[in-house]
Parts: structure tokens; sequence; C-alpha cells
């Protein structure tokens, strides 16, 4: 199919209306006033996905933060450290995900328990959310499925660089809502905080040959 001839204006010297550049402001200005307009005054379509929005208004950006896209099924979201039936946290600090992580981001103290002198817990557990290049390695060196980037949240913008590090406490918080994680052992690929994870995104269970993307503690482990 043969492109559309476009015909451009004869070389010419301007005129004196040219020079002046009054009728050619108003017409730039015309032309930017209806699109103003149009954008303004006509409905915008609510699709969170912004490649996909139609109709009559032609802003197709995210008003962060009245609106928020939908992140990718892949998406590292904010850390949260899970917590066992009894309310203790998973983490044994072992330091594997300190030690794997690159930017150095990840503090950690350690602690016994006065009952088992074996098992050890985090007395201080801080994640420096600003130096974080959330790579997710962190997750996957943990040897207990204590840690996990699947809150789909992002950071939350803050003022003092001191609130970015977030605590023991904040990153237990972050798993309340999922509930606490089916203990090792228990013969479950999926813990139920992962399948809650699942059933809000309208997601399905992997079946037993782990169709589908994993999302979850690598049955490897």
């Amino acid at each position: 199919m043969a492109g559309k001839t476009i015909k451009l204006p004869a070389d010419r010297p301007m005129d004196a209306m040219e020079r002046l550049y009054v009728r050619e402001a108003v017409r730039g200005l015309k032309v930017t006033g209806a699109k103003w307009l149009k954008n303004i005054l006509a409905p915008k379509d609510p699709n969170p996905d912004v490649l996909e929005r139609m109709g009559p208004s032609e802003v197709t950006t995210v008003e962060y933060p009245e609106e928020r896209g939908m992140p990718d099924r892949r998406y590292r979201g904010l850390h949260r450290l899970t917590y066992r039936e009894d309310g203790r946290p998973r983490c044994v600090a072992c330091f594997m995900c300190s030690t794997a992580c690159p930017a150095h981001c990840i503090t950690i103290e350690a602690g016994e328990y006065p009952d088992d002198p074996i098992e050890k817990f985090p007395v201080r557990f801080e994640i420096d959310e600003l130096k974080c290049i959330v790579c997710g390695l962190c997750v996957e060196a943990c040897p207990k499925d204590a840690i996990r980037m699947d809150t789909g949240k992002f950071m939350h913008p803050v003022l003092d660089r001191g609130a970015a590090n977030y605590t023991r406490e904040q990153l237990l918080e972050e798993s309340r809502p999922f509930g606490p994680t089916v203990p090792e052992g228990s013969g479950t690929e999926v813990s139920r905080e992962h399948l809650r994870f699942l059933l809000a995104r309208g997601e399905e269970e992997p079946g037993p040959e782990g169709e589908g993307e994993r999302i979850g503690p690598d049955p490897r482990r």
C-alpha cells in the first residue's frame, strides 16, 4: 500500500504577518488549547495498564500517588520477615542473607533463646531500603524461608534517611496480613500466606508438577 504523500510548502520568503509571528502564535495556541480542553474535560480511561488506555482523553500517564499502576507479576516488593505459629521469627540469624547481599544493606545481631541454647534468633534485623538494589539474593540465600519480597508494596516515601531502615518489628508486621508460615516438614510446598497471596492476585496454586510460575519457597531447598 502506497504511503500518503505530504506536500510541503514552497520555499519562499516570509511575509509581514509571518515575520511578526502573531498569526503563527495564535495558530499554535489554538492547537494547544484544543488538546488541553480535550484532556481536561474528556473522561480518562481508568485502565491501570497505561499502554492499553483508550478513550477520548489522550492522557495516559499515571497520576501518582492518586493512581498506581499494577506491578508486574515478577515484581519484588518490600521485604518482610515471616514468623511461626508461636509468633517467633523464622529467622535463625545465620547471616546467609547479609552475606549474599551485594549492597550490604542488611544488619543482623544474633541472640540465643533461654530455653534453647542451640537455635539463635535475630536480636536486631535491619534493612536499609535506600541501599537495597532489589536483587532478591537474600530471599534465595535464606535456608529457612524467613525473608521474602512478595508483598507487592513499594518502599514508603520518607523525609529522613533513618526512617528507611526497616527494623525487625516493621518487617514482621508486613507479614501480619499473610499469617504465620507453615512449619518445616509439614509436606506443604506452598504456605498459607502464599495461597492467600495467589488468591488475592487471581492466580492459581502451582500444580504438583510445578506448572505455572512458582511464587513461594523453593521446594528444592
